[in-house]
């Protein structure tokens, strides 16, 4: 009997082509790469959306002034540095927000060049993903590295999510960073020596270059020429905290912006107590009925753009706004004709047009855009006009001014609170409390937040 034989089975086995390892690899380094927003079509919220494009706006025109400041060299400033970008992220943000920042300024949860200075080698919508060797998902992490490295005043490189690699040059300007209202909290306004937070508004004067040059010459000039009078209300700030720091970065930062939001909202529960309210209404009652009464007495007798009684009503508004603010802002306000006058000077050392402080102040007042620092009132209009005559230029004012002389104005303030009356600081609450943090105001808050207490920043991815 034969054995039984068996069919022998033979499998070939072929080795892994190099091109399947390769995309193995990649697809699954490609699993776990990170997700950023996009756009990706939806409703989204249309204040917030138009507000972020506003913050770029502002940014992209405050930028190249900023750069163009450092070139003062003023002896007796006190000093702080600044780079030649800006840069935001949507970390932190809700979904929806996210996109809202994507569809309206490119920006995604890393962190995204907003504004540069002429010669910058990065440019808005670039995304730094490295700086001096720090890389982190986390953009809060790398705006802290970015302000340690800013502080230091010396060359360092940071990379962009393209694996460009080039060098930035940290600047110095004179103390009093220029910074403008997150895009959820746009009305926030806040003078303080060492940064002032502009509200929204002013980016939709669409500001020149000298325009530009001046609200940040003017935001130093308020921290030189009020810097001393506001420190004797600063309680022993030795080191700012980094809440602070990262807002001198980036107001769009979700922690700042919420800050900001905070502070606006502990405001307005102020304005609802009894006594506020009633200095608030007859404030803005008496614009109110000023300008009323002077555009009833002027219908019909110019043609002018803005009749002397739109104007003197519109001035009248700003003078109310003036006269509300409060906490260190309100011992700022005290020196605004003074940071005129410093900004007015240091324009001309520069080479820049001095008048830019009326051209942006008329086009203030043609926009109904009264609820900000940088348009005068009429005690302001009047010294500011009164140092461009003694330069020989009274009669380009009054051009600029659409041919209203500031002298022929009839203010009449009555009994108006404005703030530059008042030398004294004077606050119902004084002392920050856990019940009012703001109490002296947004940045002075900053300066006392530990780090402890900052907001953590979920990408929500």
């Amino acid at each position: 009997m034969r054995p039984l034989s068996l069919p022998i089975i033979r499998r070939t086995v072929r080795p892994f082509s190099l091109g399947a390892v390769l995309g193995a690899a990649l697809l699954a380094a490609g699993c776990a790469a990170p997700k950023y927003t996009v756009d990706d079509g939806r409703p989204v919220n249309p204040q917030l959306l138009a507000n972020i494009g506003l913050y770029g706006q502002g940014e992209q025109a405050l930028r190249p002034a900023i750069a163009r400041s450092s070139a003062l060299r003023d002896k007796d400033c006190d000093r702080q540095w600044d780079l030649p970008i800006s840069v935001a992220t949507s970390q932190g943000w809700s979904e929806d927000d996210r996109v809202a920042w994507v569809r309206a300024l490119g920006v995604d949860e890393r962190l995204t060049v907003v504004g540069a200075a002429p010669g910058s080698p990065i440019q808005p919508g670039e995304r730094l993903v490295n700086i001096d060797g720090t890389e982190n998902k986390d953009s809060q992490k790398l705006l802290v590295a970015l302000g340690r490295l800013r502080e230091r005043g010396k060359p360092f490189p940071v990379t962009t999510s393209t694996g460009k690699t080039v060098q930035l040059v940290p600047f110095q300007v004179c103390r009093g960073y220029t910074r403008l209202a997150p895009p959820n909290a746009p009305t926030q306004q806040d003078y303080h020596w060492l940064m002032s937070y502009h509200p929204l508004e002013i980016a939709r004067a669409d500001l020149s270059p000298d325009e530009a040059l001046w609200t940040v010459l003017w935001s130093q000039g308020v921290s030189e020429e009020g810097g001393a009078r506001m420190k004797v209300y600063d309680y022993g700030t030795t080191a700012l905290s980094t809440l602070y720091t990262l807002a001198s970065l980036a107001s769009g930062l979700k922690g700042a912006a919420m800050a900001a939001e905070q502070a606006m909202n502990m405001a307005r529960q102020a304005a609802a107590s009894a006594a506020n309210e009633i200095i608030r209404a007859q404030i803005l009652e008496q614009a109110k009925q000023f300008a009323t009464s002077r555009i009833r007495d002027e219908i019909g007798r110019s043609a002018q753009a803005l009749t002397q009684a739109q104007v003197v009503a519109g001035m009248q508004q700003v003078a109310a706004n003036r006269g509300l603010l409060g906490g260190i802002s309100r011992v700022a306000a005290t020196v605004f004709d003074r940071a005129d006058a410093w900004t007015y000077t240091r324009m001309q050392q520069l080479g820049a047009q001095p008048l830019a402080g009326f051209t942006l102040h008329q086009k203030m007042l043609e926009r109904s855009l009264l609820a900000n620092a940088l348009v005068f009132d009429p005690e302001r209009l009047l010294a500011l006009q009164t140092l461009a005559q003694q330069d020989g230029r009274g009669e380009e004012v009054v051009a600029i001014l659409k041919g209203i002389r500031p002298e022929t104005l009839d203010f009449d303030t009555g009994d108006m609170p404005l703030a530059s009356a008042q030398a004294d600081f004077s606050y119902e609450d004084t002392t920050p409390t856990e019940r009012n943090p703001y109490a002296l105001g947004l940045i002075e808050a900053m300066l006392h937040t530990p780090d402890t207490a900052l907001p953590t920043a979920s990408s929500g991815r």
